[in-house]
């Protein structure tokens, strides 16, 4: 028998990209833009009126997503996916750079005393 994984009570979604579960708070919940546009947005908060689609916030499952015309079917009429990709990739750039306090801080010309 396969072991089971107890979140609790946490709810769980399924990403639009790879099409696995997860729990709601590993993946990104996104809208179609209020303004009557066909773009996406993030919404940060989870608490945007409408339709929500659920995207893990990587770049493999955004790939996947797009491979797939994912974003127009979970959110109908929607094509503008660069707020998406603009997050996502934020994330995935600020997990690669180095940590800025590895650097050493050299004094200012003149405050040597």
């Amino acid at each position: 028998m396969a072991a089971v994984q107890h979140l609790g009570n946490q709810p769980e979604r399924t990403c639009i990209g790879c099409r696995k579960k997860g729990p709601r708070s590993e993946l990104l919940r996104l809208v179609s833009d209020a303004g009557g546009s066909s773009a996406v947005v993030v919404d940060e908060r989870r608490r945007m009126a409408g339709r929500g689609a659920w995207l893990h916030p990587s770049e493999a499952c955004l790939a996947l997503a797009v491979k797939r015309r994912a974003f127009g079917r979970a959110l109908k009429g929607v094509t503008d996916t660069a707020a998406v990709e603009r997050r996502i990739m934020a994330d995935t750039h600020a997990v690669d750079t180095p940590v800025a306090a590895a650097t050493t801080v050299q004094p200012e010309s003149g405050s040597e005393n």
